[in-house]
């Protein structure tokens, strides 16, 4: 059981690390810079549903995270003492941390401008003004939350690295 819990969390961690990385250094500046042609890129994403794609892997990474850490601590009931078990934890709060920051701040602020785009796409032209103030408040929003994500993902993968090899 613990190789599938392993296999899905580093293969789906990877997945999920990496794309929030590219996503938020990568893509969104680009398309902040694209400015209004961005919309077409955003609605190309929401079709492939990237969103879901992305709270998906986190899942399932947090989830068999935590499967491992309760199958680790209670075969070694001192194990959670130790510095590889406290690294352990902490790596995994990190990343429970950014989840729930992408579940609370970047998936409503992406649906809502996911909603604006569409609106504009069936309405033809470009965004109305106030349309227009909407989407930059959410991708200043977006890009923040992102960034924030982005360094708890590298301190818990960095934790998880190392985890292992602590005195």
């Amino acid at each position: 059981m613990i190789t599938i819990l392993r296999l899905v969390h580093i293969v789906f961690g990877v997945f999920w690390v990496g794309s929030v990385l590219f996503a938020t250094f990568m893509l969104m500046p680009s398309m902040k810079a694209s400015g209004p042609s961005a919309m077409e890129i955003m609605k190309e994403l929401d079709r492939r549903k990237m969103s879901l794609v992305m709270m998906a892997s986190a899942i399932l990474t947090v989830g068999a995270g935590i499967w491992m850490m309760i199958i680790f601590a209670s075969g070694a009931p001192g194990w959670m003492r130790t510095t590889t078990g406290r690294t352990f934890a902490t790596g995994g709060a990190l990343a429970i941390l950014s989840l729930i920051v992408g579940m609370v701040i970047n998936a409503p602020a992406a649906r809502r401008m996911a909603a604006i785009g569409e609106a504009v796409g069936k309405r033809g032209g470009p965004p109305t003004p106030e349309e227009g103030q909407e989407l930059q408040r959410l991708q200043s929003r977006l890009a923040n939350a992102s960034v924030i994500i982005a360094i708890l993902l590298l301190l818990a993968t960095a934790a998880m690295a190392v985890a292992r090899y602590m005195p």
